[in-house]
């Protein structure tokens, strides 16, 4: 049996790179000097000062809801916009963003889909009372190249920036095989004033 040699110790003092000579170099660190470029100040001012940042809003003059008719549910339906239905009712700018930036836009959408923006409590059919009477304008794309119009469309609609606005009901884009419409529906198809001023 071989006797084994004790482990020697390897805590000679050799020099280590890594440690400050001055001694109170290291205490130096947890002063409450503020070191070059650190902001200062009390942590009470700081919570005041987030404190007063609010969340503001910027409302629209109308609330405008989205509606989508489904192009799958058109041939099984029992009468004309039973597969209609409202997606989203918005009141600010922030809503409507955070709405669009997260939908397909017109050159995305399957053949046969109608997506609508109608003021609040207008349904986009005919049928409403505040429609009835109306008539509407249309413009024609090839597939696929209505999108930059859409967007265009419905932020000069929501931010009232048609001289008869309150003509307005809504707008709607057509996704058809060979083109996409977008038609900006109207009141009174009567006032001929308004309508040529839309």
């Amino acid at each position: 049996m071989a006797a084994e040699e004790p482990l020697k110790s390897t805590t000679e003092e050799t020099p280590n790179p890594n440690l400050n000579s001055n001694p109170r170099a290291q205490d130096d660190v947890n002063d409450d000097e503020p070191e070059e470029g650190e902001i200062v100040g009390d942590e009470e001012s700081s919570a005041k000062k987030s404190s007063a940042v609010t969340y503001q809003p910027h409302p629209l003059e109308h609330q405008w809801t989205f509606w989508f008719d489904n192009p799958t549910a058109k041939s099984k339906q029992a009468t004309w916009g039973s597969s209609m239905r409202s997606i989203y009712t918005f009141a600010t700018v922030e809503e409507f963003w955070s709405i669009y930036n997260n939908i397909h836009h017109p050159s995305k959408l399957a053949v046969g889909a109608d997506f609508h923006c109608f003021k609040y409590k207008i349904e986009p059919k005919w049928e409403d009372p505040v429609c009835a009477n109306g008539g509407k304008w249309t413009v024609t794309f090839g597939r696929g190249k209505s999108d930059t119009s859409w967007l265009y469309t419905l932020l000069a609609m929501i931010g009232e920036q048609f001289d008869h606005g309150d003509e307005i009901c809504g707008a709607v884009v057509n996704v058809r095989i060979k083109q996409e419409k977008i038609a900006l529906w109207t009141k009174n198809a009567s006032n001929e004033a308004a309508q040529s001023g839309v």
